[in-house]
């Protein structure tokens, strides 16, 4: 009896001692736990440097591409289409023959006048010489008469025939065919479109404000969404001289080069005049800034005061991300103007990882797709806490 009784004793307190033992773990791992996320790892983070530059000072719009020179091609005369010598988006120079319509019977009539020219020149030949002999004055001047009405019909029939010949009026890109062989046309009836891509107008609108700063030569650039990260540099060539009484807005255009015949008409583009620039200010690149709608900051680097502090046992350099409250400016090709905030040129901001950055954290410069300039070349410029 005694000896099963000693045996259940032995189990519980094993048991027992198991079970303090696993809650002696258990509060072990939980400090350990709570220990890592009150002090997490240094997070990298990738840097740039904030730069003092004059502000860039545009005006920006939207507008549509047009051509300086684009005609529908039609005939002046009606007739049937007898050749056609082009291709759908064929370049062509001015005066190369498109088509050409059936005029066998502007030929024939043309033969006609032409035998008709030739008697009537010959009758008055032949009369003029026996003038006040056997011919009266009177027939002389018939004979003129029906030479000068020969000659005329010769003159407008060769003009319809050369009417009949379609040809290019100027350089440029043909569109695509509007008509068929054998096909009937009537006068104006649209054939072809023909746009010279060499140079284009780029036409836009502007708030009234702005009227006092444009004028003719200003320097525009632009980019389309076909090629978002090109730009297109045009000039200001007129301004319209009132303001529209509906919208309040001034319409300007500008031309420029197509070189490569990159732009088409008809495309919309984003365009951003020129102006003289702002006085100076400290720029940051767009991604260091963190905009809220309780207001826009930037994580800025500091060395720790704690010597403990300034390496990882990896040997890896710490720094302290402090965030700085800021107010910004003009944006301008992926980057902010600083209006307020304690950020001065030379300080290294955050560019990339801030969404691993708490205000005070220790963070690490790491090469992040390439935003983070090597270490070496910077840390000696990163103030003291």
């Amino acid at each position: 009896m005694k000896k099963r009784f000693l045996i259940v004793f032995v189990l519980m307190a094993v048991v027992a001692g198991g079970l303090y033992g696993y809650q002696l773990f258990v509060k072990k791992m939980m400090g350990q736990f709570f220990a890592a996320m009150a002090n997490p790892p240094p997070a990298p983070v990738a840097v740039a440097e904030a730069v003092s530059m004059p502000v860039p000072r545009t005006l920006e719009g939207i507008g549509t591409i047009t051509a300086v020179r684009q005609v529908t091609i039609s005939p002046e005369v009606s007739g049937r289409i007898s050749e056609i010598l082009f291709e759908a988006g064929q370049s062509v120079a001015q005066g190369d023959i498109l088509a050409h319509m059936n005029d066998d019977q502007e030929k024939a009539d043309l033969e006609i006048y032409r035998a008709q020219a030739k008697l009537a020149e010959l009758n008055l030949n032949r009369s003029s010489k026996l003038v006040d002999v056997a011919s009266p004055r009177s027939t002389v001047d018939q004979y003129r008469a029906s030479l000068d009405e020969a000659r005329g019909a010769i003159a407008r029939t060769e003009a319809q025939i050369a009417k009949k010949t379609i040809a290019a009026p100027f350089d440029g890109v043909l569109g695509i065919r509007q008509i068929n062989l054998g096909q009937y046309l009537n006068p104006g009836e649209p054939m072809i479109t023909l746009t010279d891509l060499s140079e284009l107008f780029v036409n836009f609108t502007l708030p009234e404000q702005t009227l006092a700063e444009l004028k003719t030569g200003q320097a525009v650039s632009l980019t389309v969404d076909a090629y978002p990260q090109k730009k297109f540099a045009a000039v200001i060539n007129a301004i319209e001289p009132q303001v529209g009484q509906e919208t309040r807005t001034v319409k300007v255009q500008a031309s420029m080069k197509n070189p490569d015949n990159l732009l088409s008409p008809g495309m919309y583009a984003k365009v951003r005049v020129s102006l003289p620039q702002g006085a100076p200010a400290v720029i940051v690149p767009e991604t260091a800034v963190d905009f809220t709608i309780y207001g826009d900051s930037v994580y800025v680097l500091r060395v720790p005061q704690d010597a403990a502090q300034q390496k990882n046992e990896q040997g890896d350099a710490l720094f302290q991300a402090n965030r700085v409250y800021v107010k910004s400016g003009a944006r301008f090709d992926n980057k902010v103007a600083i209006l307020e905030g304690d950020i001065r040129p030379g300080d290294k901001v955050v560019t990339t990882g801030q969404l691993k950055v708490n205000p005070g954290a220790l963070v690490k410069i790491a090469p992040v797709d390439g935003l983070a300039k090597n270490y070496e070349s910077i840390k000696d410029n990163i103030p003291n806490e």
